[in-house]
């Protein structure tokens, strides 16, 4: 590797982009296509690359570095049961040649081993969640919680934390995709976060189409998505309802959903962009870290009806304000969302599809742009100069 004095700009400098797995293209991998577009000659990394899931999105054709999870069985589809292996397979990296590495972080890419003379930053969407704050939860939706396979799960994570937090210190600046993460991040690593909120494609979506008398939630059917609570409120209250997304829950969801629920699966990006535009209000039940989705629900001129905790609260802004852009509720329950759903239609004429669009625009790719390369540009050059980066 060159000497770090013998590179005077970041033009010089060999970036890799690290990534936990490229499987799909959701909120991620949104954010590693920015990247590119920002250092467009840096070589992409991630545990295991499934190319024909992300034809016709920008990260199509990007040639992909992968680990030997790649190779084990059903990698592709069950990649996430190779958890434990994942912080073996990400050490396996040979990042010997590059001067920036760039890990995009929600599992164990901010462990990629590094030397003193490479500048390491991580854009953090999340510490890992199941091994942390969602630990408990996650052993009681997956039916871990008592018997010898729980012991064994337990144990798993446990070191899984203990990694964690020894990989941690091998950044040398983190960036987080919003102050609730940047607040986690100080909590679980004691190390400072920059905060830069993701890309959203605002652009593509018209805030100016009739409304319709239908609301939507678009997620994935996981434990801590609440997509069920959502379910079983609109069910309950009778009201009409769009749900769209796929997983391990949706099953459960078709049981409970009654007539006034539409269940549509996995819709492609046209589709949901489509229900935004036109439903009257956007339903989020999830603890977030910054919720992509509501933004772009906001970007189609469509006001949320969101769980009051997390990103959203940095991503929405709440009624009564004059410019509110949305209503929050306090728990997870049906009951709880029922009365925010009852708030939102006692002023629903307060909402203004264009009031929303102005909201989200302040998420924008462009904007995220040129806050992502000037602030790389500066802790390189403190890095250049051997100064401190927090």
């Amino acid at each position: 590797m060159r000497a770090r004095q013998q590179l005077a700009s970041l033009a010089e400098a060999r970036v890799a982009i690290v990534h936990e797995w490229m499987v799909r293209y959701a909120g991620s991998e949104q954010v590693v296509a920015a990247m590119l577009q920002a250092f467009p000659r840096a070589d992409s990394y991630a545990l295991v690359h499934d190319p024909e899931e992300l034809r016709g999105t920008p990260l199509e054709g990007v040639p992909v570095r992968t680990s030997f999870i790649q190779t084990l069985p059903k990698a592709k589809e069950k990649y996430q049961t190779y958890l434990p292996l994942m912080p073996l397979a990400v050490e396996q990296f040979d990042l010997r040649s590059y001067d920036l590495i760039i890990s995009s972080n929600h599992a164990v890419a901010k462990g990629a081993l590094t030397s003193a003379d490479q500048l390491h930053i991580s854009y953090t969407h999340t510490p890992i969640r199941y091994a942390w704050d969602l630990y408990l939860d996650y052993l009681a939706e997956s039916g871990m919680n008592r018997g010898i396979k729980s012991w064994l799960v337990r144990a798993a994570l446990h070191y899984l934390r203990v990694w964690d937090s020894a990989a941690a210190n091998r950044v040398d600046a983190y960036l987080a995709n919003s102050s609730y993460v940047a607040r986690r991040i100080a909590k679980l690593y004691r190390r400072p976060a920059r905060v830069i909120y993701p890309p959203v494609d605002t652009e593509r979506y018209r805030p100016d189409l009739p409304r319709e008398e239908f609301l939507v939630a678009v997620s994935r059917f996981a434990p801590y998505k609440r997509m069920n609570i959502i379910v079983e409120a609109f069910t309950r209250m009778g009201k009409p309802l769009v749900a769209i997304g796929e997983g391990s829950e949706f099953v459960k969801a078709q049981r409970i959903a009654g007539p006034n629920v539409k269940l549509l699966g996995y819709q492609p990006d046209e589709v949901v962009a489509d229900y935004l535009q036109r439903a009257k209000a956007f339903v989020f039940a999830a603890d977030e870290d910054f919720g992509i989705a509501s933004v772009e629900a906001q970007a189609a001129g469509c006001p949320v009806i969101a769980y009051g905790k997390g990103g959203a609260l940095e991503t929405i802004v709440g009624w009564p304000a004059s410019d509110a852009t949305g209503v929050f509720f306090s728990e997870q329950t049906p009951e709880a969302l029922r009365e925010a759903v009852k708030i939102f239609e006692m002023h629903e004429n307060k909402f203004r599809p264009d009031a929303c669009r102005r909201h989200a625009e302040r998420f924008g790719q462009q904007r995220f742009q040129s806050e992502f390369r000037s602030t790389v540009e500066e802790l390189w050059s403190r890095f250049q100069q051997g100064e401190s980066l927090e």
